[in-house]
């Protein structure tokens, strides 16, 4: 089969947008030119039909990609990105949905994707999609600001921690390849392990990192208490520590 796009969208089942979406994003190969006309043949129509039936399933498009390049024989990458995403699944909204939901301004939400701390997944529609995990820690975020906290400083603190993390983040994974994802290849249940010691570890991991931040928060917060001589802030402080403990559920 040889078409234009608007045929390609027809067969597919998808909007002419959706498909110049995927190109741009890479996730479907450029087509043919002749001259001054594009043509798509079958291998469009194919992987259109497996992103679809993928997207149906939840992945995301980032995991449709990794998925699709991965390939049939690389077992054990895509039982990871499948575990991947079965610990991310869950109802997705769109921004409006979600400053609906917190009721925060939607030019709130706006400064903080522009900003780079949303860090939401993209849909096959090309539209941003949060979980019920972001509704939550938008519904915290929005405490803050109820609290006085400037938005804008909230904002450049979030990007200074979102850049250590980051780094964090890469040396964390780059750990979890070579001395499991890499060390496992070979084993005849290497996919199916990977994929466990993923769901084992992230928990742990989470709260890990979770609990080290608390406690130097805390640690820190009472040292400064401590010497600025506010003695009634001190023993409130003191109080409200010792009564809080750290609970980290991975959703």
């Amino acid at each position: 089969m040889e078409c234009d796009v608007t045929e390609l969208a027809r067969h597919s089942g998808l909007s002419v947008d959706t498909i110049r979406y995927y190109q741009s994003i890479e996730l479907l190969h450029a087509p043919e030119r002749r001259g001054r006309r594009a043509v798509y043949d079958d291998g469009h129509l194919d992987r259109l039909g497996r992103i679809r039936v993928m997207a149906g399933k939840g992945f995301s498009l980032k995991a449709i990609r990794a998925l699709l390049e991965a390939g049939d024989s690389s077992e054990s990458d895509r039982r990871l990105l499948a575990a991947i995403e079965q610990e991310t699944a869950g109802p997705r909204y769109s921004a409006d949905d979600l400053a609906d939901r917190v009721g925060i301004p939607r030019a709130v939400l706006a400064s903080v994707e522009k900003a780079g701390l949303a860090e939401a997944e993209i849909g096959p529609d090309g539209r941003a999609r949060y979980s019920d995990a972001d509704v939550r820690v938008a519904a915290g975020a929005a405490r803050l600001l109820k609290k006085g906290f400037p938005l804008t400083r909230l904002i450049a603190l979030g990007v200074r921690h979102d850049r250590a993390v980051r780094k964090t983040v890469d040396d964390a994974i780059d750990l979890f390849d070579r001395h499991v994802r890499k060390a496992d290849r070979g084993r005849a249940d290497s996919g199916e392990a990977v994929a466990e010691a993923f769901r084992d570890l992230l928990p742990v991991v989470t709260a890990l990192v979770a609990h080290h931040f608390q406690r130097v928060l805390v640690n820190r917060a009472l040292r400064r208490l401590k010497r600025s001589g506010a003695k009634r802030e001190l023993e409130a402080a003191l109080e409200v520590t010792s009564q809080s403990r750290i609970g980290v559920r991975w959703q």
